[in-house]
Parts: structure tokens; C-alpha cells; sequence
């Protein structure tokens, strides 16, 4: 895989898993209220640089 790709592919799939995982876990412990839908957002920006750094770390490994 060249590393265009690879980028590319690690910005699309951090941006999904930390904005799916952020929105479950803050509506499970906030539930379905106007709280939750304005502190998504907030966790999911925090959550992507850090899932990012993650998956630039081990993407290689298991790229091949």
C-alpha cells in the first residue's frame, strides 16, 4: 500500500471509529438529551487525534 493510501485510509477510518465510539459511549452515559448532542462533538475532536496517532503506530504492523 503506498503511503497516500494509507493516510488517506487512516484519516477515514480514525474519524469514523472515534465519532462512533465518542457518540455511544457519551449517549450511554448521558442518554438521549440536548447535553448529549452538544458534548459529541466536543469528545469526538478529542478522540480522533488520539485514535490517529493510534493507528499510525500499528497500521504498518498489520498492513503487511
Amino acid at each position: 500500500m503506498d503511503k497516500k493510501t494509507m493516510i488517506l485510509t487512516q484519516i477515514i477510518m480514525t474519524f469514523m471509529m472515534a465519532t462512533t465510539m465518542s457518540g455511544i459511549m457519551s449517549f450511554i452515559a448521558l442518554g438521549p438529551t440536548a447535553l448529549w448532542l452538544s458534548v459529541w462533538p466536543k469528545t469526538a475532536l478529542i478522540a480522533w487525534p488520539l485514535a490517529f496517532v493510534s493507528a499510525g503506530r500499528n497500521l504498518p504492523k498489520t498492513a503487511g
